[in-house]
């Protein structure tokens, strides 16, 4: 079965400082988010809630996250676009982050991430392999520094 052209992404962090960045398995060893494609019937939110679970075993709501009302389309690289139906190349991205207390232990399924790291903002940049995800952490660590400047 094709895979639906139309994911979340899930930015994970505590304050706006942490991230949680998971490492792909496979030959392509990136980091990223959270992420995960729509499966059929589904709804964004109903997504991203079923990807956090699966590659994190954390439990969360709706009302845990923030839908962001951003989509980010991007072209699928070619070296994937087999797993869409024929003649798709780009896909839509819908944004969303989720705000823990603290720095949480996370597992993750081995045929899908080798590892995970809670790491500052800057280092999440770096790892971070696509522009979206780069723009997410930018955005969570913004929306975060604005809420923390005194109100006049």
């Amino acid at each position: 079965m094709n895979k639906r052209p139309e994911s979340v992404l899930v930015v994970v962090h505590v304050a706006g400082r942490r991230f949680l960045m998971l490492k792909r398995a496979g030959a392509s060893g990136f980091w990223q988010s959270v992420t995960g494609s729509l499966e059929a019937g589904e709804t964004p939110v109903e997504t991203a809630i079923r990807e956090v679970r699966e590659e994190t075993a954390l439990e969360v709501s709706a009302s845990r996250l923030r839908d962001h009302r951003l989509c980010n389309r991007f072209e699928i690289p070619p070296r994937w676009r087999e797993r869409y139906p024929p003649g798709t190349t780009h896909n839509i991205e819908h944004v969303f982050s989720l705000a823990l207390d603290e720095s949480a232990p996370v597992r993750w399924r081995p045929e899908e991430h080798v590892d995970a790291r809670w790491v500052d903002t800057d280092e999440a940049l770096a790892l971070a392999w696509s522009w979206t995800n780069r723009d997410g952490i930018r955005l969570v660590a913004t929306n975060h520094r604005a809420a923390d400047l005194p109100s006049d």
